[in-house]
């Protein structure tokens, strides 16, 4: 098991497990959106296709079995051992089955923040063209959107939807629990987006009042797991909707027995499921969640991780001084309010990133946030060399 020293030094302990993305020689400051994948993901591909060529169209069997490991693995992190996961290739197609089963011609109203993913984001917008109410609270200040989404709900709100974490600033939104007992009170829908949560903040969702809720996210950021592993977790509630937008493994378990009439559905997540998929990408990631148990890097080790690594850089980006209408960032909290990454305000942030990609520091701008993202197999002396490479961009401007 690696302990947290051995992470801070250099070179990271983990970082030998990651020698084809060579995250030693490299500083990868992407964690937020891309981490690299460690070498035995590889395993898991190669296994794919092994089992493709002895088996071709018997493979499924193997395949399906691969998918309830990843199954397993989200409802570890979700501290919900007996839960209803459907997965999809991308967190929209299954944004898109939830949406399919709300009740929009009689509750014509979704309440949502404008900090969303794009994924919520744009969907939403092109719903409000199409007439559906679309009410977006502001995401700022994040201590009080619990609350300013619960005053939105009336009886006309199918579905509230909002993050664990916000992708643009890191904050952490509090109150979840609270909001989801208001969406219940009213029969209202809440999906949370956990996408930045998993793997960087622990989302217990039963601790935190959310067994009721709907649960999207991935693993394509800090779980390592790459493309096309993302899941939507179902509530109790889910097995009285009827899903317009699904595919035909939604009655895969009833196709012998069907019938002309209604169309069918499989029971609990199959009710959600899509259709003929990849499944490489299911090998891959049950390898990788089998590693991260390897190395014993629990929700609660990879916090404390990142809570040391991304104080590190707030701690680093301050000793720099920048003019603060420059350059800046959220001080109103502290950093264990924060997710995974740091997030620096600056008017100037796709330039800095540019400049930093020049200087071999990878990181990423989303309007005007600059986001170090870092990830567990870097050391502290990568995470100081980034942020002085971001002094010497600024000192170039």
């Amino acid at each position: 098991m690696t302990t947290l020293d051995e992470l801070r030094r250099s070179p990271n302990a983990l970082a030998a497990h990651y020698s084809r993305f060579r995250v030693a020689d490299r500083l990868l400051l992407s964690g937020h959106s891309h981490q690299a994948w460690p070498d035995v993901a590889l395993e898991g591909q190669v296994r794919a296709f092994e089992d493709a060529a002895e088996c071709v169209d018997e493979k499924w069997g193997r395949a399906f079995a691969k998918a309830d490991e990843v199954r397993a693995g989200y409802r570890t992190l979700l501290g919900d051992p007996a839960g209803e996961i459907a997965l999809g290739a991308n967190t929209h197609e299954l944004v898109i089955r939830f949406l399919s089963a709300l009740d929009l011609p009689g509750r014509p109203r979704l309440v949502t923040t404008d900090g969303e993913f794009h994924t919520l984001r744009r969907q939403l917008a092109r719903l409000r063209e199409a007439s559906v109410d679309v009410v977006a609270v502001p995401a700022e200040p994040a201590d009080t959107l619990a609350e300013r989404l619960a005053e939105q709900i009336d009886g006309r709100t199918a579905a509230v939807l909002v993050s664990a974490v916000l992708f643009e600033t890191s904050r952490i939104v509090p109150g979840l629990g609270i909001l989801a007992a208001a969406c219940r009170e009213r029969s209202v829908e809440l999906l949370v987006d956990g996408y930045h949560a998993l793997g960087a903040v622990p989302l217990p969702i039963h601790d935190l009042g959310l067994g009721d809720a709907w649960i999207v996210g991935g693993g394509y950021k800090y779980l390592q797991l790459g493309e096309g592993n993302c899941f939507l977790r179902l509530p109790r509630q889910a097995e009285d909707l009827r899903p317009v937008i699904t595919g035909w493994y939604a009655e895969f378990d009833a196709l012998a027995e069907r019938r002309p009439g209604l169309v069918g559905y499989g029971p609990g997540a199959t009710r959600f499921a899509g259709s003929t998929y990849d499944p490489t990408s299911n090998y891959r990631a049950a390898r990788v969640f089998a590693f991260f148990a390897e190395q014993g890097l629990t929700p609660e080790f990879l916090r404390q991780s990142y809570l040391h690594q991304t104080g590190l850089l707030a701690e680093e980006f301050d000793a720099l001084d920048a003019p603060e209408e420059l350059i800046t960032r959220d001080r109103t909290a502290p950093r264990t309010e924060f997710g995974g990454f740091v997030s620096l305000r600056t008017p100037r942030a796709g330039e800095l990133q540019r400049a930093l990609a020049g200087r071999g520091v990878l990181t990423d701008s989303r309007g005007e946030f600059l986001r170090f993202g870092p990830a567990p197999y870097l050391s502290d002396e990568q995470l100081v060399s980034s942020v002085a490479a971001l002094g010497e961009a600024l000192r170039a401007l």
